[in-house]
């Protein structure tokens, strides 16, 4: 298959949106499919407000359908509901291929903790954004029910996996002392609720690894706390093996990649028992949901690390890329009959159209003028014939008649010369069908002429005779 993925999330940025569909393009590619992608790397972007780590493309309409059309692909992704996934909807909606759609992120709950813009606001622009979808992706089953409960699209389950060779168990280095190590790994935001784990009274040391833009913040109010700022994917095992429980305090995550890593190498969870953690970790012994976290991280420490090694090998990315490509559905239903995606000159949307469209106005009559005689001649007696018409003593009326015959003259010329043109780009050989679609225009233009005389001359009789 040929599947062309659009996302807004993508590297440098370190999460989970981009580590999914890294994975799966790397999966699905390993299994013998092509797959494009477009990113923000190919446009000119400015920093998303109150998170600068993330980058907007800006205008990004014309050459997002132009990747689209220049990549033809079956399978039509859109990932994400930023800048790049809007222009891929639209040119999706206005070329009609079917595609499907992602919901990786809590947006709505997200922009209330930031903004406290009201749910329903931002669940309406959801329901909009994803009800052309033929399916949006989510990653549980609880998030597949909250999209149910919103009525937001279509929504079907694209569970998430983990790389087990990667995150894997090692024996951690021998420690100083014996004080246990809570860790959390992820974007140092507002909406991961950080602080929850940070106030806690626990007999330990408190590791914080990522970036994010309330980084700064945290690590002034909480000097107790080791905050190790962004790191690569392939620094995290090491960190993983010499904590000791994995603290995951969000609220509002969809699935929580860091949770399966955690697991992978051998790390026991706490977590609030919220969507998410209770998808990833639901009954297994790899991990205590409570809402009381600091409990849970105390029972944490208790589990031995071959309970969330077991768990987290029941995650794969084979199988979580074979279900999305189950989910795909074929971006064009009838690839015989003509669609207007596959046409290079039909781009342009809203001002971009309207200054291209004068633009090509005004080179055809240029091209009338220079090249087709019959079309100067018609102007020169348009010279004449308009100004005529405002000197005869005719009413407004007769003005406006004699007037635009004059116009339409010039029109059905310019028609004529382009089916004229048309012909000529198909074969200069002579047939008998070409003939007669030259002589159809011909016609047309020798009718509009005697139209235009027989309304001048009826006027003229009127008031001269």
């Amino acid at each position: 298959m040929k599947v062309l993925i659009v996302t807004d999330a993508w590297h440098p940025q370190v999460n989970g949106v981009v580590t999914t569909l890294t994975k799966t393009r790397d999966t699905l590619q390993e299994m013998g499919h092509e797959i494009e992608l477009i990113t923000p790397n190919g446009f000119k972007t400015i920093p998303c407000p109150t998170y600068p780590e993330i980058r907007l493309a800006l205008f990004p309409g014309g050459k997002v359908s132009k990747a689209i059309r220049a990549f033809g692909p079956d399978h039509l992704h859109i990932a994400t509901e930023g800048p790049l996934g809007l222009a891929a909807r639209a040119f999706a909606q206005r070329s009609n291929l079917a595609f499907t759609t992602a919901y990786h992120t809590r947006f709505p709950e997200y922009v209330h903790s930031r903004l406290r813009v009201p749910l329903a606001w931002t669940y309406a622009f959801l329901r909009w954004f994803h009800a052309p979808a033929a399916a949006v992706m989510a990653p549980t089953n609880s998030v597949v029910t909250d999209l149910e409960n919103w009525n937001v699209g279509h929504p079907v389950l694209w569970p998430r996996g983990v790389d087990l060779e990667l995150f894997s168990p090692k024996p951690p280095p021998p420690k100083e002392d014996a004080i246990p190590i809570y860790i959390n790994v992820g974007r140092v935001a507002i909406e991961k609720n950080l602080e929850a784990f940070l106030n806690l009274d626990l007999d330990g040391e408190k590791w914080v690894v990522g970036g994010g833009p309330a980084l700064k913040q945290l690590k002034a109010q909480y000097s107790n706390v080791r905050f190790f700022g962004p790191k690569k994917m392939s620094d995290l095992p090491e960190l993983y093996n010499k904590a000791d429980v994995f603290v995951f305090p969000s609220r509002t995550d969809t699935f929580g990649l860091v949770l399966l890593e955690a697991m992978a190498c051998g790390l026991p969870v706490a977590a609030y028992p919220v969507t998410g953690p209770i998808d990833v970790i639901g009954n297994s012994e790899g991990g205590v949901l409570d809402e009381d976290l600091g409990r849970a991280c105390q029972r944490a420490l208790m589990i031995p690390r071959t309970k969330p090694r077991q768990h987290a090998e029941t995650f794969s990315w084979q199988n979580a890329s074979s279900i999305f490509a189950e989910h795909l559905v074929a971006a064009r239903q009838d690839k015989a009959e003509y669609n207007v995606s596959d046409n290079p000159y039909k781009d342009n949307q809203g001002v971009t159209r309207a200054v291209m469209a004068a633009r090509n106005s005004w080179s055809g009559l240029m091209f009338a003028v220079r090249e087709e005689s019959a079309f100067r001649q018609e102007l020169l007696l348009a010279c004449l014939m308009i100004p005529l018409a405002f000197w005869m003593p005719a009413t407004d009326i007769e003005t406006i008649l004699m007037v635009g015959s004059v116009i339409l003259v010039l029109i059905v010329e310019l028609l004529n010369s382009s089916v004229e043109a048309a012909i000529d780009r198909i074969s200069f050989s002579k047939h008998g069908l070409s003939r007669r679609a030259k002589d159809y225009g011909s016609a047309a233009v020798m009718l509009t002429i005697g139209l235009c005389a027989g309304i001048y001359a009826y006027i003229g009789m009127k008031y001269f005779l």
